[in-house]
C-alpha cells in the first residue's frame, strides 16, 4: 500500500507539474494575443485587416465596446482553461500511461539508433574491404591476361618447335599417297617457315630445332622428287591412262609447290623432265593414231577429175577396155554425211585395232573429225594439268604448254595438210572446216586458249583447199563444150541437178556456222551454172525448146533447194526470179501458134490507141471478123492441144500445172485487151462483135483445167 501511495504520490505530483506547464503555456499565450492585438493597433497599416475579421464585424455591427468584449474572450477563455484542467486531471492514468509508452519507445529508438550507429561503422569498414579487394581483383585480371597471352604465345611457340616423333616417321617412312603424309608436309613447311621469320638469335633452341627440320625438308624433297619422276616415267609405258596419273599428281599439288618453297633445282628439274617426257609420249602418240586411221579412209576417194561439169560416162582403164563405174553420189550430196557434225561432234574417238578387226572403213571428213577430237580433248586436259599442277598461269603456262605440244602440233599440220590434199571432195573439206569451227568453240568454253593458233592454221590450209576445189568446179562448167553433146533433152542436165545437189549440201552445212568464204565460192559457181544452162539451150533451134530446157533446169534447182534448206537464201531468190521471167517468156511463145494473129492485133491496135493515130487504127478494122471467126471455132481444141504440149514438156507435174495456169491467165488477159480494143468508135460497126464469145464463158471453160491437188 505504501508504495501504491507513493506512485499515487508521484503520479499526483507530475500531474501537478503538467497541469502548472500548461497554464504557464496558457497564460503565454494569452499574452501573445494580447501583444499581437498591441501590435495591430499600433500599425495603422493592418487596420483594415482587422475590421475585415468576422467576430470583430459582428461586434462593431452590434455596437459593443471592444474592452468590454474582450474581458468577456478573457472570462470565457479562463473558464474553458478550468474545464481544460478537469479535462486533464480525469485523463491523468491515461496522460500517465502515454507519458510511460513514450519513454519506453525513446528507449527502444535509443536501441536502435545504437545498432545503426555501429552497423553505419561496420559498413564503412566493408566498404573500404571492398575497394581494397577491387583493386586487387584489378592487379589479378592483369596478372591474367599476362600470363595467358605469353601462355598462348609461349604454348604456339613451343607447339611451333617441338618436331612429333609421329611427324618424324611419316616422312621418313610414310606412303606419298596417303593423308597423313600430305598433312605432316604441311605441317613441315609451317614449321620451316615460323623458324625462319625470327631472327636466330632470338631462338634459343635455334641450332636444334634448325638441325632437325633441315634433315626432314631434305628427306621428304627426296621422296617428293622420286614420286614425281616416277608417276613421269609411267607416261612412257605403253597403253598408259594418263588421265589416272594425272589425277594423282594433281591430288598431291602439294608435292610441286614444296618444291618450289624449299628447292626450286629439283622443282625445275621435276617440270622439265615432265614436259620432255609428255612431248615425246603426245609426239608418239598421234604420230602413230595419225598413221592408223589414215589406214582406215575408203579407198574410193573424190579425184581431181570428179567435178561437176565431168562426163558422166564411165571412164575406160589404161589396163583395160573395160569401162570403170565410180559412184560420185558422195562427192555431191550430203545424205548422211551431216551427222558427223550434228550428232558426232564429240562422240567417242575412232578405235583403229577395233575398225581394223571389223574391216570397218571411214570417211575423210570422219578420220579428220577423229583426230582433231582426240588432240583437242588431251590439248584441254594438259593445260588444265599444267595450269593447276605447276601453278602457272597466262603467258608462263601458254609457254609451258607449246613446249609440251608444239612438236605434235607441227607433226598434225603436217599431218592434215596430207590427208586434205589427197582429196577433191569439197563437201568433205567444207565439213572439216565446220568441225574445226565447232572445236574452236569448245575450246574457248574449256578456256584451252592456246590451241586456238594450231586451229588458225589448219583453217588455213582448208579454205586454200576449198576454194582450190571450187575453182576447179567452176572452171570445169565453164568448159563445158555443149557443142558436143551427142543428143540434146529439153529435160533437167545431170550438171544442174550435180549443181543443186552440191549447193543444197554446202548451205545446209553452212546454216549452223555462218562463213562469208564461202559466198565468193558460190557466187561464182552459180554464174558459171547460169551460163552453162544458157549454153545448153542455145543448142535447141527453136525459142520454145530453148526455154521449156531453161524452165526445167532453173525448177529443178530451186526445188532442190526450197526441200533442203529452210531458210530463203540468195541463191534461191535468184533462181525464183530467173524462173518466172522465162515462164513469161514461154508463156508468149506457147500461145502465138494458136493466137498469135490475136495476139498481135491486140499489141499492134494498143500502140495506135495509146497514140491516138486514128486513121491506122481504122486499116485493122477488116481483120477483126476473121480473128473473131478463129478464135470461136478453135479455141477449145487449142487449148487442149496447149495443155498437151506444156504436160509433154515439162517434167515436173506441179510446174508443167503452174505453167499451164500461167498461159491460160495471160490468154485471159490478151481476149479481154481483145474486147476492150473493139469497144472503140473506130470498130463500132463491126457486125461481128455480136458473135464474140463472152468473158465469162472463156473463164469457166478454163476452170476445168484448173489443177484438183
Amino acid at each position: 500500500m505504501s508504495e501504491i501511495a507513493k506512485d499515487s504520490i508521484s503520479i499526483y505530483n507530475e500531474t501537478s507539474d503538467l497541469i502548472q506547464q500548461l497554464q504557464k503555456e496558457t497564460e503565454i499565450d494569452s499574452q501573445q494575443k494580447f501583444f499581437e492585438s498591441s501590435e495591430c493597433n499600433i500599425f495603422q497599416t493592418n487596420i483594415q485587416e482587422n475590421l475585415d475579421d468576422d467576430f470583430v464585424k459582428e461586434a462593431l455591427r452590434k455596437g459593443l465596446d471592444l474592452r468590454k468584449y474582450s474581458k468577456e474572450v478573457n472570462q470565457d477563455l479562463s473558464e474553458l482553461e478550468k474545464k481544460s484542467i478537469k479535462d486533464y486531471y480525469k485523463e491523468a492514468g491515461s496522460i500517465i500511461k502515454l507519458h510511460s509508452q513514450v519513454k519506453s519507445c525513446d528507449e527502444i529508438l535509443e536501441t536502435i539508433e545504437s545498432m545503426l550507429d555501429g552497423f553505419q561503422k561496420n559498413l564503412s569498414s566493408i566498404s573500404s574491404e571492398i575497394q581494397i579487394l577491387q583493386q586487387q581483383s584489378v592487379t589479378m585480371n592483369i596478372k591474367l591476361k599476362n600470363r595467358q597471352s605469353i601462355r598462348s604465345e609461349l604454348s604456339q611457340f613451343i607447339d611451333e618447335m617441338l618436331v612429333p616423333e609421329s611427324m618424324i616417321k611419316t616422312i621418313l617412312e610414310g606412303q606419298l599417297t596417303e593423308r597423313a603424309f600430305l598433312e605432316c608436309l604441311h605441317e613441315l613447311h609451317h614449321k620451316i617457315e615460323f623458324l625462319y621469320e625470327k631472327p636466330p638469335h632470338e631462338i634459343k633452341c635455334f641450332s636444334d630445332i634448325h638441325e632437325i627440320l633441315y634433315k626432314l625438308k631434305t628427306k621428304a624433297i627426296t621422296r617428293i622428287r622420286e614420286f614425281i619422276l616416277q608417276k613421269t616415267y609411267q607416261f612412257r609405258k605403253p597403253m598408259q591412262n594418263y588421265q589416272i596419273t594425272q589425277d594423282t599428281l594433281l591430288k598431291n599439288r602439294f608435292f610441286y609447290e614444296f618444291l618450289t618453297l624449299h628447292d626450286r633445282s629439283v622443282a625445275r628439274e621435276c617440270r622439265d623432265e615432265y614436259v620432255n617426257t609428255m612431248s615425246k609420249v603426245y609426239f608418239s602418240y598421234f604420230k602413230e593414231y595419225s598413221s592408223k586411221l589414215n589406214k582406215l579412209q575408203l579407198e574410193e576417194v573424190a579425184e581431181k577429175d570428179d567435178l561437176l561439169g565431168a562426163d558422166d560416162k564411165p571412164k575406160t582403164s589404161i589396163f583395160s577396155s573395160k569401162p570403170t563405174m565410180r559412184n560420185r553420189s558422195t562427192v555431191f550430196t550430203l545424205g548422211n554425211r551431216f551427222s558427223t557434225i550434228e550428232n558426232e561432234i564429240e562422240s567417242t574417238i575412232i578405235i583403229p585395232h577395233a575398225s581394223q578387226k571389223s574391216d570397218q572403213k571411214y570417211l575423210m571428213e570422219n578420220i579428220f573429225r577423229s583426230e582433231q577430237f582426240a588432240l583437242l580433248d588431251n590439248s584441254c586436259n594438259e593445260y588444265m594439268f599444267l595450269s593447276d599442277f605447276f601453278m602457272v598461269k597466262d603467258k608462263p603456262c601458254i609457254d609451258l604448254f607449246q613446249t609440251v605440244f608444239g612438236k605434235t602440233y607441227g607433226l598434225l599440220i603436217k599431218s592434215s595438210e596430207t590427208l586434205i590434199q589427197s582429196t577433191h571432195d569439197a563437201i568433205a573439206i567444207f565439213l572439216c572446216i565446220n568441225i574445226i569451227q565447232r572445236y574452236e568453240i569448245l575450246a574457248k568454253q574449256r578456256q584451252c586458249f592456246p590451241i586456238l593458233m594450231y586451229y588458225e592454221s589448219i583453217l588455213e590450209i582448208l579454205w586454200q583447199k576449198f576454194d582450190s576445189i571450187m575453182q576447179m568446179h567452176s572452171n570445169s562448167v565453164a568448159l563445158v563444150d555443149t557443142h558436143k553433146f551427142s543428143s540434146l533433152d529439153v529435160r533437167p542436165h545431170y550438171i544442174s541437178r550435180r549443181y543443186a545437189e552440191f549447193l543444197t549440201s554446202l548451205l545446209t552445212i553452212n546454216e549452223s556456222i555462218q562463213n562469208p568464204k564461202l559466198n565468193a565460192n558460190l557466187s561464182q559457181l552459180q554464174v558459171e551454172i547460169q551460163n552453162f544452162i544458157l549454153r545448153l539451150a542455145s543448142e535447141f533451134g527453136q525459142r520454145k525448146d530453148q526455154l521449156i530446157s531453161l524452165i526445167n533446169n532453173y525448177d529443178l534447182l530451186l526445188n532442190v533447194i526450197t526441200e533442203r534448206i529452210k531458210e530463203d537464201n540468195r541463191e534461191a531468190q535468184t533462181l525464183r526470179d530467173l524462173l518466172n521471167n522465162r515462164i513469161n517468156d514461154y508463156v508468149e511463145e506457147v500461145l502465138m501458134p494458136y493466137f498469135g494473129n490475136l495476139i498481135c492485133f491486140v499489141k499492134e491496135c494498143e500502140i495506135l490507141i495509146e497514140k491516138e493515130n486514128i486513121n491506122s487504127l481504122k486499116s485493122y478494122e477488116n481483120h477483126v471478123n476473121p480473128l473473131i471467126k478463129n478464135f470461136t471455132n478453135d479455141w477449145k481444141k487449142s487449148l487442149e492441144l496447149i495443155n498437151q504440149e506444156i504436160m509433154r514438156s515439162f517434167t515436173n507435174f506441179k510446174n508443167g500445172q503452174a505453167i499451164l495456169q500461167a498461159t491460160l491467165t495471160q490468154l485471159i488477159q490478151y481476149y479481154h485487151r481483145f474486147h476492150k480494143i473493139l469497144s472503140h468508135n473506130c470498130f463500132k460497126y463491126v457486125s461481128g462483135r455480136n458473135e464474140m464469145l463472152s468473158i465469162h464463158h472463156l473463164m469457166a471453160e478454163i476452170k476445168k483445167h484448173k489443177p484438183t491437188f
